[in-house]
């Protein structure tokens, strides 16, 4: 981004007191290193601007990744990144000012970056008005491959839900290190990625007396409303050591489900709940969604309309289509047990993509990733939540969408469904053979989580598309605490030689529960 006058004069201004620091607009030379331009000028450094949130990468392609930072006051973003630790040869980007207009938090596209690489960089950003340069937060992440290699993701979903927030007295929340020591090449993060209509108070009494402790802060003291609110629950989370630690290490595809807004809402709902002032779901929405894309490492550019729905490629061996069920779904009192109308969750432009993409992907592997389950009852008292109407027999509601999906793609092979949303772990075996609706071909669906949150299940299944549930792991009561092991997240291994691929369901202290080895077809 070049200067305008303004910013020009400005610097000029500041070029006395030799606080001046005007990198070009591209990837600056290799052979400088913004560390050895922080403090040149022997002023002292007490006000030097500050990475509050740490950093994150994610929608990884083969030449670079999408970088994510926040800054404490308007800063210009810098980063620099290198194939070594010693940053031999390293390329500096400069990016936008990042403002309170987006709450402090920035984004910059890292690219002309060599596919298949382990990259090393560190972020600094420069304060518009002194010209002085935060302390360095470093990380690495690996792009994306251009020929058959070994993959390893994982995915989960739902943090700091049901008032579990940061327990200091067992680590925070310690499933971000136990994914991140697995070295996985990315995360896939299914959905509620915040919950903004749980508030966290400082302790919790469980069923059978123990108290759960959490860090608390000002934003979290109440159900979100406002834009700021919602911003300060992606702060609160992280306030976590391990989960800031992970985003340093980990590049992520992130999804949304409901609660980054509130519970269980749907375009053109009118909210009849006590603690909130703002009814109109939508509005809620429209602010959930901007502080989604400020504090997440999500590419809006990649998403088909601007907003979530995209794909993501891996190399030869996998594509990624990441779902948005939650902004174009239909009422969800319009679905429900006996329903004899038609309904969507996906939309029909959503709809008509996956099963283009899906059926022109020349990957070995397709993962959908869903961030509502497809044969899981999710009820929404009378109606239903999810995809599923309730009842067995021919699809109905939101299932006649499905069931076009799964006919659209039916010669498409090796396609594999991921999601969350129902805190536990499970296990789906999708054939015609079980079916009301018999026109597509068999195909796996994998649950996990939660993260860190309350633990439920198992749900009823809906039989219209024949599910089997080969595997369940879950809590023993409604609301179980993270104390108990019944934290989850999944684990995807893709072999580079055979092409098979290998689904792991685990807790979130390392215990492997369930294995299932596919062989590409």
């Amino acid at each position: 981004m070049p200067f305008n006058r303004r910013s020009f004069l400005t610097a000029a201004g500041l070029a006395g007191a030799g606080a001046l620091f005007a990198p070009t607009a591209r990837a600056l030379s290799s052979s400088s290193s913004l560390s050895s331009l922080s403090s040149s000028n022997g002023l002292l450094v007490p006000d030097r601007p500050t990475l509050t949130h740490g950093v994150a990468t994610g929608d990884v392609r083969p030449d670079g990744a999408l970088l994510w930072t926040r800054t404490d006051r308007p800063a210009r973003l810098y980063v620099e990144t290198a194939a070594t630790e010693q940053f031999n040869n390293s390329l500096t980007f400069r990016g936008d000012v990042l403002t309170p207009d987006s709450g402090g938090t920035g984004k910059l596209r890292l690219t002309g970056l060599e596919p298949g690489q382990q990259i090393h960089y560190r972020v600094h950003v420069e304060d518009l008005h002194t010209g002085l340069l935060s302390e360095p937060i470093g990380g690495t992440f690996r792009t994306a491959p251009a020929n058959r290699r070994d993959i390893r993701f994982h995915w989960s979903a739902d943090v700091a839900g049901q008032g579990y927030g940061i327990n200091p007295e067992i680590g925070g929340m310690t499933g971000w290190a136990t994914i991140a020591s697995r070295n996985p090449d990315f995360f896939l993060h299914s959905g509620d990625t915040i919950y903004a209509d749980n508030p966290i108070e400082e302790t919790v009494v469980l069923e059978d007396g123990r108290i759960w402790r959490n860090v608390t802060t000002e934003a979290k003291s109440r159900v979100a409303q406002s834009l700021d609110d919602y911003r300060g629950n992606y702060a609160y989370n992280l306030l976590d050591d391990n989960y800031r630690a992970f985003n340093s290490q980990v590049p992520s595809i992130v999804q949304w489900d409901d609660h980054e807004t509130v519970n269980n809402w749907y375009p053109g709902e009118t909210l009849d709940l006590p603690e909130y002032n703002e009814t109109s779901a939508d509005v809620l929405a429209a602010r959930a969604f901007q502080a989604f894309h400020e504090w997440q490492p999500v590419d809006p550019t990649m998403a088909v309309d601007g907003r979530i729905y995209r794909k993501i490629s891996y190399g030869p061996l996998l594509d990624i289509f990441i779902l948005d069920m939650r902004s174009y779904k239909d009422p969800n009192p319009l679905n429900y047990r006996g329903t004899d109308s038609d309904g969507h969750v996906l939309g029909a432009e959503q709809e008509k993509w996956l099963i283009d993409s899906v059926t022109a992907s020349t990957a070995t592997w397709k993962i959908i990733a869903n961030d509502l389950p497809l044969g899981i009852i999710v009820p929404d008292g009378e109606h239903q939540e999810g995809v599923a109407d309730g009842g067995p027999g021919a699809p109905a509601g939101r299932e006649v969408e499905l069931a076009r999906v799964l006919r659209g793609i039916r010669e498409v092979r090796n396609v594999v469904w991921l999601t969350g949303d129902v805190h536990y772990t499970a296990a789906h075996h999708y054939h015609p053979e079980r079916a009301a609706f018999q026109d597509f071909s068999p195909f796996w669906e994998f649950v996990s989580g939660p993260l860190n949150a309350g633990g439920f299940g198992p749900n009823d299944m809906d039989s219209t598309f024949g599910p089997e549930v080969v595997y369940y792991h879950g809590p023993d009561h409604a609301n179980q605490s993270p104390l108990d092991d019944i934290q989850h997240f999944g684990e995807v291994d893709i072999n580079g030689e055979t092409r098979e691929l290998t689904v792991r369901l685990l807790t979130t202290r390392g215990t492997e529960l369930f294995t299932q080895v596919l062989p590409a077809q």
